[in-house]
């Protein structure tokens, strides 16, 4: 599975969320991977879920997009559960 984390700037917004991501899915045994993009280049770059704040996420739900907002990107127990809750992990 590939993640996306994505930023306005795609530097230290997204890169601090991916590592809590591939942290997340690591804990929750998910078999996927996240890296870190700007909000232009995401909007071209396929995926099979974007992940960031409900304001960038907004831009990218266009479409067949699958997005997932988080509004506190440092908190690991918040990506665990929009992540578990959106992609029915028990």
């Amino acid at each position: 599975m590939k993640i996306l984390a994505v930023c306005g700037n795609g530097l230290g917004t997204s890169f601090m969320l991916s590592l809590n991501v591939n942290k997340a899915l690591k804990e929750l045994g998910i078999d996927g991977e996240c890296k870190n993009m700007d909000l232009a280049s995401a909007k071209t770059e396929a995926a099979d879920y974007y992940i960031g704040s409900p304001e960038i996420m907004e831009q990218l739900s266009y479409g067949n997009k699958k997005t997932i907002s988080v509004v506190n990107m440092v908190n690991l127990n918040e990506i665990k559960e929009v992540l578990r809750k959106q992609l029915e992990v028990k």
